[in-house]
C-alpha cells in the first residue's frame, strides 16, 4: 500500500477510502447520538475499541519506536478534546443540527493547514468545490436550526461546542496525517492510535453512568459500542490511510460528504423530515466534493 502512495492508483484508492470513511462516520455519529446518553455511548464504543485494538497493537504490528510515542501522546490529547466537544454538543441539541455545523466548519481550516504543513495547493476550480461543499453543509445546518424548538440559550451553547468540534476535526485531520507519515508501518500507527485514544472516555462514561437516576441496560449499550468500534476503525482508519496515500486536503473534503449520508440516516432511520430544500443542499454538497476531486 505504501508503494502506491503519490501515484494515480494511490489517488484512486485514497478517494475510495475517504468516501467509505464518510459513510462510516455518519453512522458513527448517529450511534453516539442515538437513544443513549452521548457520554455513555462514546464510552461504550471506546471500551470495545481498546479491547479489539489491544491484541493488534501488542502482537500483530511492530511496536512504535522513537518519536512515534510522543506523536501518539499528541493524538490522545487532540482526540480527547474532539470527543469532549462532540459529547457536549450532542448533549445540547439534535444530531441533524450539531453534525452539519461540525463537518461544515472543518474543511476550510483543514485545506489551509494542508497548504501550510504539506505544501498542497488547490486550484481555483477546487476552491469553488470547497465553497460549494462547506457552504452547502452550513446552509443545511441553518435549515435544520430554523426548525429547532429547544431553548435558544441551550441552542447557542450547542452551536459553540459544535464549532469547537469543527476546529478539532481540522486539527486532528492535519495532525493524524502528519503522524501516520512519520511511521514506517502505517498500521502500527493506526493500531496504537485506536488503542491509546480509547482509554479516556470509558472512565468519564463510568462516572456519568453511575450518576444517572435511571441506568440503561448494559447489553444494548455494549452491542451499540461493539458496532461503533468496528465503524470507528473504518471511519478514522480509512481517512488516515487516505491522507497517507494522497493529498490531505482532498481526503478531508471528500470525507465531509458524510453530512449527506448523515441527512439520509436522519431521513430513513431516525424519521426526520428532509424536504426539497435539504435535498438541494445535499446535492450541492455532493457536487462540491466532485468538483474538488475532478478539479485537481
Amino acid at each position: 500500500m505504501i508503494s502506491i502512495a503519490g501515484t494515480p492508483e494511490g489517488a484512486r484508492l485514497a478517494t475510495l477510502l475517504a468516501l467509505t470513511s464518510a459513510i462510516a462516520h455518519a453512522v458513527f455519529g448517529a450511534l453516539q447520538k442515538g437513544r443513549h446518553d452521548p457520554w455513555i455511548a462514546r464510552g461504550s464504543i471506546d471500551v470495545w475499541l481498546a479491547v479489539l485494538s489491544a491484541p493488534i497493537a501488542l502482537f500483530l504490528v511492530p511496536l512504535p519506536t522513537g518519536n512515534l510515542w510522543w506523536i501518539l501522546a499528541g493524538t490522545m490529547v487532540i482526540h480527547l478534546a474532539y470527543k469532549l466537544t462532540m459529547a457536549l454538543a450532542y448533549e445540547k441539541a439534535a444530531y441533524t443540527v450539531v453534525y452539519p455545523v461540525v463537518r461544515g466548519s472543518g474543511p476550510l481550516v483543514t485545506v489551509l493547514a494542508a497548504s501550510l504543513f504539506f505544501h498542497e495547493h488547490f486550484s481555483a476550480v477546487q476552491w469553488i468545490g470547497v465553497a460549494c461543499l462547506s457552504g452547502g453543509i452550513l446552509l443545511l445546518a441553518l435549515r435544520n436550526l430554523s426548525e429547532e424548538t429547544i431553548d435558544p440559550r441551550r441552542l447557542k451553547i450547542a452551536l459553540i461546542w459544535a464549532l469547537m468540534g469543527g476546529l478539532t476535526v481540522a486539527i486532528y485531520t492535519t495532525y493524524d496525517a502528519w503522524g501516520i507519515r512519520q511511521s514506517t508501518d502505517p498500521f502500527t500507527f493506526l493500531a496504537w492510535f485506536f488503542f491509546l485514544t480509547a482509554l479516556d472516555m470509558p472512565i468519564i462514561a463510568l462516572f456519568k453512568y453511575r450518576a444517572l437516576p435511571v441506568r440503561p441496560a448494559l447489553a444494548p449499550l455494549a452491542l451499540r459500542g461493539f458496532f461503533g468500534a468496528i465503524i470507528a476503525w473504518v471511519s478514522f482508519g480509512g481517512v488516515m490511510m487516505a491522507t497517507r496515500l494522497d493529498k490531505v486536503g482532498e481526503a478531508a473534503v471528500l470525507r465531509e460528504t458524510s453530512t449527506v449520508f448523515a441527512a439520509l440516516i436522519g431521513w430513513f432511520i431516525l424519521g426526520e423530515k428532509v424536504g426539497p430544500r435539504r435535498l438541494f443542499l445535499m446535492a450541492l454538497i455532493a457536487t462540491g466534493a466532485v468538483i474538488v476531486e475532478l478539479g485537481g
